[in-house]
């Protein structure tokens, strides 16, 4: 596949920005039925007014933090000083519902990653204490998960989100997997990837720090991405085998997976690709990598 052709998977930092979005990315952009992602950036105090539509969604802080008004309630979101020291409260959003967010005094960037709904569901604020942490692989695969509507207490139509932090030299997303058919063992998800990274494990949102995205044909799905990827960077997944994320030596990466798909049991099933699942076994040997856990873990 051509330079041309592996483009259109590939959304760079400010491609998509408007107004105070970093980034709109809807259904309609990438080709697909299901996922979306917009990331909105607010000066201390500012607000913004984000309408209801038919997608759910969450208000996840990146950076910072804000108050989220709906239906004449107000939640305070206490938010996070960056993806790279914390993970964060938040708050669900369902379908249909027009909410106001007012930046706290130090500002705020806000992802909202969502999905098309159909089911309505009650907006629920999400102590830190609810989020899912854990962490995956061992030796030069070792990363850390942070699960914010993945596998955790909560519910949503058809919305996954999770975040993954990875040290620099590490590969996450790995072995490469796909999750493009229904079975018993998968879901067709329809998965965006949003990039921040970090360098030398301090500091935050590196202009030169830099990591590699590949994803690669699965059976009956041609596609063929190999990229640099940088903070601010998107890459969609429609289908095909995804990984490895290689963070560069050096630079820490962070990514925000957002997911969805038909299948109404907001499940994450996947296959790994079988000429490599074998991988999994050498991580018995291994120690995790002494720089995770990044944030705090529950």
């Amino acid at each position: 596949m051509t330079q041309s052709d592996q483009s259109q998977y590939i959304i760079r930092r400010g491609e998509l920005a408007h107004g105070d979005y970093e980034l709109d990315l809807d259904p309609e952009r990438a080709g697909w039925e299901w996922s979306s992602l917009r990331v909105i950036a607010l000066e201390p105090g500012q607000s913004a007014e984000v309408p209801g539509g038919e997608h759910e969604f969450l208000v996840l802080p990146l950076s910072g933090g804000c108050t989220v008004e709906a239906g004449g309630s107000a939640y305070e979101v206490a938010g996070r000083e960056s993806v790279f020291t914390d993970i964060t409260d938040y708050v669900y959003v369902p379908r249909r519902t027009d909410i106001r967010v007012t930046a706290a005094e130090r500002g705020a960037r806000l992802a909202l990653p969502g999905a098309k709904a159909t089911a309505d569901l009650p907006l629920r604020y999400c102590p830190r204490s609810e989020v899912g942490t854990g962490l995956r692989g061992a030796g030069p695969s070792s990363r850390q998960v942070n699960n914010y509507a993945l596998g955790n207490e909560v519910s949503t139509s058809h919305l996954l989100a999770c975040e993954v932090l990875t040290p620099g030299g590490n590969w996450s997303s790995y072995p490469p997997h796909k999750h493009d058919e229904h079975t018993e063992v998968e879901r067709v998800l329809e998965e965006i990837y949003y990039y921040e990274v970090r360098q030398g494990g301090v500091g935050d949102d590196s202009a030169e720090g830099f990591a590699i995205q590949r994803i690669y044909p699965s059976p009956g799905h041609d596609i063929d991405v190999c990229t640099e990827v940088r903070a601010g960077d998107v890459v969609i997944m429609p289908y095909g085998y995804h990984g490895p994320s290689v963070a560069a030596p050096g630079y820490d990466l962070y990514y925000l997976n957002v997911m969805a798909g038909p299948a109404e049991d907001s499940t994450w099933l996947m296959t790994d690709d079988p000429h490599h699942t074998w991988v999994r076994q050498t991580w018995e040997d291994q120690e995790v990598d002494p720089r995770l856990p990044m944030t705090p873990m529950n």
